[in-house]
């Protein structure tokens, strides 16, 4: 049994670098940048108007009234200059004319005709300068950053119509158990449904991955042999929950050896998730999580979803948050580090949610986070801060 911290730096030094493809920028949203993006123009691009109203000279601003030669409409070039005791009528983004220094808030002017009238005038220049923003050739993205709708106007506003990403991992699913039926089927006296395909689908489909869901397998071992080797043979990584354990069912880490794979590590000292198994075979990755649905969402959260992010060229960086504990969280061993569901409640406090183990995964469904008890900790007392891993 090894450390989760160990696993993880197992896990993410074997994971290979995708190849990069282009995409078109209506489909880069939630993707992996796999070049740094630079700048083809300053921004703005010239000196602008933060605002509506009259450009002019600020030495001119104390002579109460100034002649307006012109109008500026953004996306329009100015065609005077302005002079002593003039003006130009200018719109929020428009180009600054020649001459001006400064632009009047209208609300701070009378225009009749082509006179305006200056009341008690602004101090500020309200001008956009060039390149305050961006300079040409500057970095304005980089290399394996997650691309958001914010990003996804930066890629836009330099000219980026095609960015360069990481492609995707194929990731399958297959959940093992006799005792594991589809949802859309009514279970017999000691069936389920497997909840966990959809968890982990779902999981893995919020990364911008897209997976396959190759079904239910039951505890046979030429039947999982088959469905293991078909299942790799056009993924890059497998996702298996149950039947990674040591039980007389538990036949997954005995196929993985039979199918050639080299183990990583196949047990980890993390409550809930122990029985986690990471085994790789030439540029093919088996993940045997778990069968409880709390196990396979906090080992997915903890060690998949980094792993897959790394493959992509992204590092993860939880969300941490930190607050006050409204009762107290104890545990009997010590050995393993322990994740327990928390959610938010009064400002600064987090609450333990009622959590009977592994298998209540309902505990989940109003929880914020996690919080975990370090290995050899036995309990967070009430009051005690705490760090939460926000979901």
């Amino acid at each position: 049994m090894i450390t989760y911290e160990e696993a993880l730096s197992r896990m993410l030094a074997a994971a290979p670098r995708m190849p990069a493809e282009a995409v078109a920028l209506a489909e880069a949203d939630g993707r992996i940048l796999a070049q740094d993006v630079v700048a083809d123009m300053d921004m703005p691009p010239f000196d602008k108007s933060a605002m509506d109203g009259y450009a002019c000279r600020r030495a001119d601003l104390g002579l109460g009234e100034l002649t307006v030669i012109e109008d500026i409409a953004a996306g329009a070039w100015p065609a005077r200059t302005v002079v002593s005791g003039t003006c130009a009528r200018i719109f929020t983004g428009a180009p600054l004319p020649l001459g001006a220094d400064c632009v009047l808030m209208q609300e701070q002017s009378e225009r009749r005709g082509d006179r305006i009238r200056i009341h008690n005038p602004d101090t500020a220049d309200n001008i956009c300068r060039r390149a305050e923003d961006i300079r040409t050739g500057d970095r304005v993205l980089a290399c394996g950053e997650r691309l958001t709708p914010a990003h996804i106007a930066v890629l836009a506003s330099v000219g980026v119509a095609r960015p360069l990403v990481a492609r995707r991992p194929r990731v399958a699913i297959l959940a093992t158990g006799n005792e594991l039926v589809p949802v859309d089927v009514t279970p017999g006296p000691a069936g389920i449904h497997n909840s966990n395909s959809p968890q982990l689908a779902a999981q893995t489909r919020a990364m911008g991955v897209c997976v396959t869901d190759r079904g239910i397998v039951g505890d046979d071992t030429a039947t999982l042999t088959a469905a293991i080797h078909d299942a790799l043979s056009d993924h890059d990584v497998l996702l298996l929950s149950g039947g990674v354990s040591t039980g007389d069912y538990d036949l997954v880490p005995g196929i993985l050896r039979q199918l050639g794979f080299a183990f990583a590590f196949e047990s980890v000292a993390m409550q809930p998730g122990r029985p986690t198994v990471f085994a790789q075979k030439d540029a093919h990755f088996c993940c045997g999580l778990p069968g409880n649905p709390v196990s396979t969402f906090v080992v997915f959260e903890l060690l998949v979803k980094p792993f897959l992010f790394q493959m992509m060229g992204h590092t993860v960086e939880p969300r941490i948050a930190t607050g006050r504990l409204t009762r107290p969280v104890r545990r009997r061993a010590t050995d393993r580090q322990a994740a327990f569901p928390v959610r938010f409640t009064a400002p600064g406090d987090v609450e333990p949610m009622t959590y009977h183990g592994s298998a209540h995964i309902n505990a989940l469904t109003r929880a914020d986070g996690i919080i975990t008890l370090p290995i050899g900790k036995g309990c967070f007392e009430a009051g005690e801060h705490v760090h939460v891993r926000c979901f």
